[in-house]
């Protein structure tokens, strides 16, 4: 019979490389909470990166994961997690550890091993000049890079970020800019510049603001789509979902969200917070097949956990020693 488990978190701040700018602002750290759970000499670990736009703290977090101390000693597992928990960072956090410790302890985890992923490379916000200075030094070693925009002069970016990256792939990321612009306009000035997809045009909550647009580019819901019960504001809107495990509240939720997505046709990305390898192991296994991978969190780190995913230009793979069991 197994033994008791034992839970516990802390919370890390880890720097990040030069400043991370969107258009809500700058980060130059960004603070993850990581649970661990200890039972019969394994441990399984999860990280996790509060969601700053829906009011998570790095100490709400980690007392949120801490008050399932006594569910977890009592051998609560991923079914029970996820049914008595709201989506969020704490049961993102939970859900790692446990999937972890499965996987540790030689339990089936039903999912393939997994292969080496492409993912973007993502050019901070700023004056058309920097990014294309920017696009300049990552295009050679990127092939699909992800631009921030901020609304008004965003062709002019794309434009700049082309110029610096003549054969990269481009996707952007509004993060919500457009709202109250005509974003089929918008879009289509980007057409020239080969973007293949535009994430979040407009405020999540504003996406009735889509109804009947045509957008030359397909639109993708990230801050729209947290987890399953949003799917169906999304349908008709947009054509693709950003899954992040944060947001959905683990791996066992987002490999459900992108299966429905799927069912009623719509593509996927799978993305990320800024973290570090310990908290993309479990998206990484997420995004096998994905239509879009955006998991280089850890790239915009300053430094990242020893044993982290070994990156060859943008394409990841774990690293011969993971530092994650389901990796």
């Amino acid at each position: 019979m197994a033994g008791r488990a034992r839970l516990s978190a802390e919370i890390e701040r880890w720097p990040v490389a030069g400043a991370f700018v969107i258009a809500r602002g700058a980060k130059t750290h960004v603070d993850v909470v990581v649970a661990t759970i200890d039972r019969d000499g394994r441990s399984g670990r999860g990280e996790a990166t509060p969601i700053y736009y829906h009011g998570e703290t790095a100490e709400g977090v980690h007392e949120t994961i801490l008050a399932q101390a006594g569910a977890i000693a009592d051998g609560a597992g991923r079914a029970e997690i996820r049914s008595t928990m709201p989506r969020g960072a704490a049961r993102n956090a939970l859900d790692a550890a446990l999937w972890d410790l499965d996987a540790k302890a030689g339990r089936p985890v039903g999912l393939p091993d997994p292969a080496p992923l492409v993912t973007a490379y993502t050019l901070s916000l700023g004056r058309p000049d920097e990014m294309e200075a920017a696009a300049r030094a990552a295009g050679p070693r990127y092939p699909l890079l992800k631009l921030k925009l901020a609304g008004e002069g965003d062709a002019e970016r794309v434009a700049a970020v082309r110029r610096g990256a003549p054969s990269a792939r481009l996707i952007v990321d509004a993060n919500e800019a457009w709202t109250g612009r005509d974003v089929a306009a918008e879009a289509a000035a980007l057409v020239p510049h080969g973007v293949e997809l535009i994430e979040q045009p407009v405020a999540a909550g504003r996406d009735d603001l889509l109804d009947g647009v045509v957008s030359p580019i397909p639109l993708c819901a990230d801050e729209s789509c947290q987890d399953r019960t949003d799917l169906e504001r999304c349908r008709g809107r947009y054509a693709a979902i950003n899954v992040k495990l944060d947001k959905a509240g683990g791996l066992t939720e987002a490999l459900a969200l992108i299966a429905e997505a799927r069912a009623i046709g719509l593509k996927v990305m799978v993305g990320c917070m800024l973290s570090t390898s310990l908290g993309l192991a479990p998206a990484f296994l997420a995004a096998q097949g994905a239509d879009w991978v955006d998991l280089d969190g850890a790239l915009l780190l300053a430094r990242d956990r020893p044993d982290g995913f070994a990156y060859d230009g943008g394409t990841m793979r774990p690293a011969a020693s993971s530092l994650w069991g389901g990796a």
